[in-house]
């Protein structure tokens, strides 16, 4: 995916831990409701998450590059 279509907006809490609240899209913009899943590796955060259109989305956060990427698109049904 371009990068430069896909930007994420996020907070770092105290520990310093970048969590998204929310992310532009090809153009439009849509917020974070609910962070469904976390997890890590040596080198990624990613975050399964519920955006204000209905669909969950998998993000994931490259450490030691400070880059986002959107990995998946999960349909809400009927869609």
């Amino acid at each position: 995916m371009d990068a430069s279509r896909f930007t994420v907006h996020a907070y770092a809490g105290y520990k310093g831990e970048e969590t998204p609240r929310s992310f532009t899209l090809e153009g439009a913009t849509f917020l974070v409701l609910d962070v469904i899943a976390r997890w890590y590796s040596e080198t990624h955060s990613y975050f399964r998450i519920r955006a204000d259109d209905g669909h969950r989305y998998v993000l994931r956060y490259d450490l030691d590059e400070g880059l986002w990427e959107l990995v998946m698109r999960e349909w809400a049904d009927g869609a």
